[in-house]
């Protein structure tokens, strides 16, 4: 058997609803004696081919999984960042609450104590990191987690002195007695 043929029957065999975004690391394991250039190359037909898609630099869906395609942004946020503190914030978490007459479709924003970065996940839209030097102890009073983000999510409160401090346009924002 092939060593692509390997990989598309064991990525089969892992996947499922809530795995089914791959690191490059991930995809290494499963190849621990190909050189890098070999493993390269083999990554390179394997999203020809359509085993998996790249959604961005280092992160691969694989097509064949069910997954939630509303849902996709929010994992790879968390995937993508997962060494850094991390919350949904901002135009996001606005548009949640109702605080924010236009929604923004196919983009979501987070707070990061990773550097400031946007990433184009192809047809999936736009995760914007969104730099933070706040502690996780001095909002933790503020975030809940949501298993099905992956993610702690800001409440509104925290989300508008985000806006402020970020200096966001604030002219979408609703009328609201915290603003």
């Amino acid at each position: 058997m092939t060593k692509i043929r390997t990989v598309e029957r064991t990525l089969q065999s892992l996947t499922d609803e809530n795995h089914y975004l791959f690191s490059t690391a991930d995809l290494r394991a499963l190849l621990p004696g190909v050189s890098d250039p070999a493993f390269k190359s083999l990554i390179h037909r394997l999203c020809r081919n359509g085993c998996l898609s790249r959604l961005v630099k280092d992160l691969f869906l694989f097509p064949q999984a069910p997954f939630d395609n509303g849902l996709v942004l929010f994992h790879a946020a968390a995937k993508l960042r997962d060494a850094h503190f991390n919350y949904l914030s901002l135009e996001t978490v606005l548009s949640r609450e109702g605080l924010i007459s236009q929604i923004p479709l196919q983009w979501i924003s987070l707070m990061s104590s990773g550097r400031s970065y946007r990433m184009v996940c192809r047809e999936f839209g736009t995760i914007e990191f969104v730099h933070t030097r706040r502690k996780p102890s001095a909002v933790l009073q503020h975030l809940t987690y949501d298993p099905a983000f992956r993610l702690w999510v800001a409440d509104k409160e925290l989300a508008l002195q985000d806006m402020k401090n970020t200096r966001r346009p604030m002219e979408l924002v609703k009328d609201d007695e915290s603003i």
